[in-house]
């Protein structure tokens, strides 16, 4: 038995209560949030553009570290709501395409923030202006990312039940400088709500798939795969991309410390990826999104393969999943 596994003896014990800790403050957290937008009607109708003065607002480090904890730092994020709709939501899907090239939007119900539809780049190349989504009556929320954004940006009219409900917004480019930094928010209390992740990534051999998903995923666009895994200081991580896998798919890495702050992200160009290095122990997210969707269109298969050869390197082997791969 080695040192690694010699410290899971106390560290799963941590990991418990670390757990506790997080299902008792989201929940705490998640209250006060509601009863907060229920009271700010004005937030509630316009667009919140996350950024350093979003992360300067009350609670707003808090519930994003609670609700999506594995932050996005490749894509402009934009939040809507929540808002009351009996029928329908439209969004103005050409200023949308005319900001990014890649882009989605994802409607979730209130307040338990349900996928209940989305919007893609992908899927509005019609020429069309408007796009429209009919939902049951209720209260929604939206969720807006753009990726590989243009030089002017602007943030789309949305309608709700064919009324204007939030005009068009102009945004700056350099929105996401913010991510620059944020690490160093890092502190005792994030590093303990999210203790836990680190043990059961490192456990994810005799946990169900599942479990780990859900605890370790952020509320995710239906367009895009997931690939994720914890790492050891000073270890060297590799990563390798079936090569056709890049004609098809954006891909995008995130590292993340132990209190899952992200320290450092990358768009992956290439099938072969090395970082050789890293200064501390944490785990990591990479999001593959396709380039282009049609409605038609089966979803690829995409599985991976981890070697951990010893403590001091890792390698990720991502590609589809062919017949060779069934046997």
């Amino acid at each position: 038995m080695n040192l690694n596994s010699l410290a899971l003896f106390w560290q799963i014990p941590l990991a418990c209560l670390s757990f506790v800790l997080f299902k008792v403050v989201k929940l705490l957290v998640g209250l006060l949030y509601t009863l907060y937008l229920s009271v700010n009607q004005k937030r509630a109708g316009q667009w919140q553009v996350l950024s350093t003065e979003t992360l300067e607002k009350f609670l707003s480090l808090p519930v994003l570290m609670t609700k999506g904890p594995r932050w996005n730092t490749h894509a402009i994020i934009s939040t809507l709501g929540p808002f009351s709709v009996k029928q329908s939501i439209t969004i103005d899907v050409r200023s949308a395409n005319l900001s990014a090239n890649s882009w989605f939007a994802v409607i979730y119900r209130f307040p338990d923030y349900e996928t209940i539809a989305s919007f893609q780049s992908e899927l509005t190349q019609t020429g069309d202006r408007w796009q429209s989504i009919t939902v049951k009556p209720g209260k929604y929320s939206l969720g807006l990312r753009y990726y590989d954004w243009n030089q002017q940006v602007k943030l789309p009219m949305v309608k709700v039940d064919d009324q204007v409900f939030v005009k068009p917004q102009e945004i700056s480019t350099t929105v996401n400088q913010f991510y620059a930094d944020l690490s160093q928010k890092s502190n005792g209390f994030y590093w303990a709500l999210h203790y836990y992740i680190f043990v059961i990534l490192k456990l994810r051999k005799y946990l169900p798939a599942s479990f780990i998903r859900k605890e370790y995923l952020p509320v995710g666009a239906p367009d895009t795969d997931f690939f994720y895994h914890y790492f050891n200081k000073k270890q060297k991580l590799t990563i390798k991309i079936e090569t056709d896998l890049l004609q098809d798919y954006q891909v995008y890495l995130t590292l993340y410390n132990r209190a899952s702050f992200p320290f450092f992200s990358q768009q992956i160009l290439q099938d072969h990826y090395s970082i050789e290095s890293i200064e501390f122990d944490g785990f990591y997210l990479i999001r593959m999104r396709k380039k282009q969707v049609k409605i038609s269109q089966k979803k690829d298969q995409l599985i991976s393969k981890i070697q951990d050869s010893d403590l001091s390197s890792q390698q990720l082997s991502i590609h589809r999943l062919n017949e060779e791969s069934k046997q």
